[in-house]
């Protein structure tokens, strides 16, 4: 079932791409370049910043803030032009990615820095290699600020709130402690729902998030729904009722 896409109030989010039934994106490095050159133009003529990025062989990670409302866009443009030129060059003929890009908002410092995470770990998730080894990632853009890139990366925010370079390395090397789930466009099953409820909420027992002070409630509410859950498995969970979740 299609998930409605769910607009960020922060304006940050994590987006996915993957090859139509998993076929690989990208043959080789020149593949890799023109994608990262042609993800440059249209982000910044559509007002996109790019916070994090790591482009595998059939899937691309991005972490991306979108004030001015041009993702959408954005991601149509790339998408078709890259498929265009991946098509031309390899003589594929059919859809190069799927349909629609997974995306999931992120509302939180907290769950922006889980993100960032998660993406240059990617490769080491993959079993390709750990991230400080990927050349494919905004690894680099945060270790060494000045190094050169095809897609210029914001790195501001993120280094602001670890405290510098070497605390960034030192973050992402921690591996993260699974509480983070990426978008996959799917709908969670109830089960799947009350354990990353758990995960999210940490030692807050979810009865007790409508007890919180609001503004720590309303927090909550967000990273549960930017975990996957539904306004309907927040309300049952929580027992906050579903226009305070759906306004939160």
């Amino acid at each position: 079932m299609r998930v409605p896409r769910q607009v960020s109030r922060s304006g940050y989010y994590h987006v996915v791409i993957k090859g139509d039934g998993g076929q690989a994106i990208c043959e080789d490095d020149a593949d890799r370049r023109v994608f990262l050159r042609l993800a440059e133009r249209y982000f910044a003529e559509l007002g996109v910043s790019v916070i994090a990025w790591c482009l595998m062989e059939n899937h691309v990670h991005l972490v991306l803030r979108d004030d001015a409302e041009g993702l959408s866009a954005a991601m149509h443009r790339l998408g078709t032009a890259y498929a265009r030129h991946y098509n031309d060059r390899t003589g594929h003929v059919g859809h190069l990615f799927r349909e629609r890009f997974m995306s999931s908002p992120i509302e939180s410092e907290s769950y922006l820095l889980e993100a960032v995470r998660y993406v240059h770990n990617n490769p080491e998730k993959a079993g390709v290699c750990r991230a400080e080894e990927y050349p494919w990632s905004s690894y680099s853009s945060y270790v060494a600020p000045g190094s050169s890139s095809e897609l210029t990366v914001d790195t501001s925010a993120v280094l602001d709130l670890l405290g510098g370079e070497k605390n960034f390395a030192e973050f992402v090397a921690e591996r993260g402690n699974c509480l983070y789930r990426p978008p996959s466009g799917k709908r969670l099953d109830d089960t799947e729902a009350r354990d990353v409820a758990a995960r999210v909420l940490g030692d807050v027992s979810p009865v007790e998030v409508k007890k919180l002070p609001v503004e720590r409630r309303n927090q909550l509410l967000r990273e549960m729904r930017a975990a996957g859950l539904s306004v309907r498995q927040v309300e049952r969970l929580t027992g906050v009722g579903r226009n305070i979740v759906a306004r939160a």
